[in-house]
């Protein structure tokens, strides 16, 4: 694995195959490492990575503040993931790439088409997170963090990521820097020193930014409607990825093509042809 050091934070990364570049931000919600892509649930079962790797550059990261990336402690926004994807692709060289985002890393996806549409050929939007049952939990999650900082303090905190190897989202008393927590003593011996009430209102914040709404999160309709890039949306259809949150998408995304299989007949011999001959096709209508 590579590093590389992004705005003062450091990101684990791996390129995988060889071809048109494919910035790929993981799934896994707040565990969004590169291993998801090849471990986690539907993306293990189709093989989507190795399968995409024989005809791209797959570009894969840890996202800051969970696997081996670095983290700091800030409102974290959508355009702080996204920074995170445009410094990985200029640490390597790369001016335009396609852009893919599994699970809650559709949700930089589209806000990297927004905030970059030079830079990106397209997007593969695979079951985005969304839906109102999507937005409830995910409050909950960072309420009971604060609570847990409110009752035991930031010391605690750090003494809880340590005695365990379980993600924001498996207890989320540990709250979204407990991966940075656990490997960086000199990240924990400054996150104990904060003021915890000034921490209290940043994470507040924090929730309120990244989970804004019952749809998908991301980016605002506004913003998507303008966006003249073809993509292609893979609906998922659970309370974390509702799929009425891949129909908005595909309402508010101009150029989207909304591949309506069903997610038992997403499997390895459908996905990723499907994708490949996504890819291939924007490839060909840009000739590049």
């Amino acid at each position: 694995m590579a590093t590389a050091v992004i705005d003062g934070i450091t990101t684990r990364y791996e390129v995988i195959g060889s071809g048109v570049p494919l910035l790929m931000f993981s799934p896994g919600g707040f565990d969004a490492t590169l291993e998801k892509w090849s471990t986690l649930g539907v993306y293990a079962r189709t093989r989507i990575l190795h399968h995409l790797s024989q005809k791209c550059m797959c570009i894969v990261f840890d996202r800051r503040e969970t696997g081996q990336s670095g983290g700091r402690v800030e409102r974290v926004t959508w355009s702080h993931y996204v920074e995170q994807g445009r410094g990985l692709l200029e640490h390597l060289e790369i001016d335009r790439a396609h852009i893919m985002g599994g699970c809650m890393g559709c949700s930089p996806a589209m806000a990297f088409a927004v905030a970059h549409p030079g830079a990106t050929l397209s997007l593969i939007l695979w079951w985005p997170v969304g839906g109102a049952k999507y937005r409830i939990n995910g409050h909950l999650r960072f309420a009971e963090h604060l609570a847990f900082v409110k009752q035991h303090g930031l010391e605690q905190v750090v003494a809880l990521a340590r005695s365990s190897s379980k993600s924001f989202g498996e207890d989320p008393r540990g709250g979204p820097w407990v991966s940075v927590l656990r490997r960086d003593a000199a990240f924990a011996d400054s996150y104990t020193r904060l003021d915890p009430e000034r921490y209290l209102l940043l994470v507040a914040g924090m929730a309120r930014t990244l989970l804004d709404r019952d749809t998908a999160p991301g980016a605002e309709p506004e913003e998507l409607l303008r966006l003249e890039i073809p993509a292609l949306i893979v609906p998922g259809g659970d309370a974390t990825h509702a799929t009425s949150a891949a129909r908005y998408l595909e309402e508010c995304l101009p150029k989207s093509q909304y591949w309506d299989m069903p997610v038992a007949q997403q499997s390895e011999e459908t996905a990723p042809a499907r994708l490949v001959a996504f890819l291939e096709s924007v490839e060909a209508t840009s000739g590049r």
